[in-house]
């Protein structure tokens, strides 16, 4: 058993439906699930109490991820080895609670994210898009434009992006990779985008992306 008002973490999946869910409402679903499962959140003090939940590195609409990562105490002793099946339980269909610890590295550790996607083509060869989408990706400079709190500005993804590997599936372009999580970020929706700006003829017609694991800057899994 674990004291109450020990700093938790929670690692789950996001996956199917749920990854429509904005940040905002997955916060809110949280907060439900754990209110349903009978785990009682810590709350903040003051006028305006919330619970004290944090999601270490908030996924963007439309991505899924086996690996998310939220901070957390509760105002009760918990049982980390009961919470994943109880919690999972209140959870809608798509979220998934798969492991609870006590404390957890800090969050300007995680530097790498390992990501999957598949770039989908309604025509064209997939076997043949393999070469070029390597080498677009390999270049030393990649300058898009992209959407900032100050308008519009241009960035170079270019270092963001430690590997990425492109092999044919049916229609479709898998691809596995390993880019930056923050320092600078890179959104892997970033990568489609790149090409219907720079190389058209090889942007594809859908695009969809999960996480599979989080590292730190010497390629240790971040828990």
């Amino acid at each position: 058993m674990l004291e109450a008002g020990t700093k938790l973490r929670l690692r789950f999946a996001k996956e199917g439906r749920a990854v429509y869910l904005s940040h905002l409402d997955l916060m809110r679903t949280m907060q439900r699930a754990f209110l349903r499962a009978g785990y009682p959140l810590k709350y903040s003090e003051g006028f305006n109490p919330h619970p004290v939940i944090s999601i270490l590195l908030p996924l963007g609409v439309g991505t899924a991820s086996v690996c998310e990562l939220m901070d957390f105490s509760l105002t009760a002793p918990l049982d980390p080895l009961a919470l994943p099946e109880r919690l999972t339980e209140a959870m809608p269909e798509g979220i998934r609670a798969l492991e609870v610890y006590p404390g957890g590295r800090k969050v300007r550790e995680l530097k790498w994210l390992r990501v999957e996607g598949v770039l989908e083509y309604d025509a064209g060869d997939p076997a043949a898009l393999c070469a070029p989408l390597r080498d677009f990706f390999r270049q030393g400079s990649i300058v898009i434009r992209k959407k900032t709190k100050r308008g519009e500005g241009e960035s170079d993804i270019a270092p963001a992006i430690r590997e990425l590997h492109f092999t044919p599936g049916d229609r479709c372009v898998r691809l596995q990779g390993l880019i930056s999580a923050q320092d600078p970020t890179l959104n892997p929706e970033q990568l489609p985008n790149a090409l219907r700006q720079l190389a058209p003829a090889l942007a594809p017609d859908f695009a969809a992306f999960t996480r599979l694991e989080v590292y730190d800057a010497e390629l240790r899994v971040f828990r």
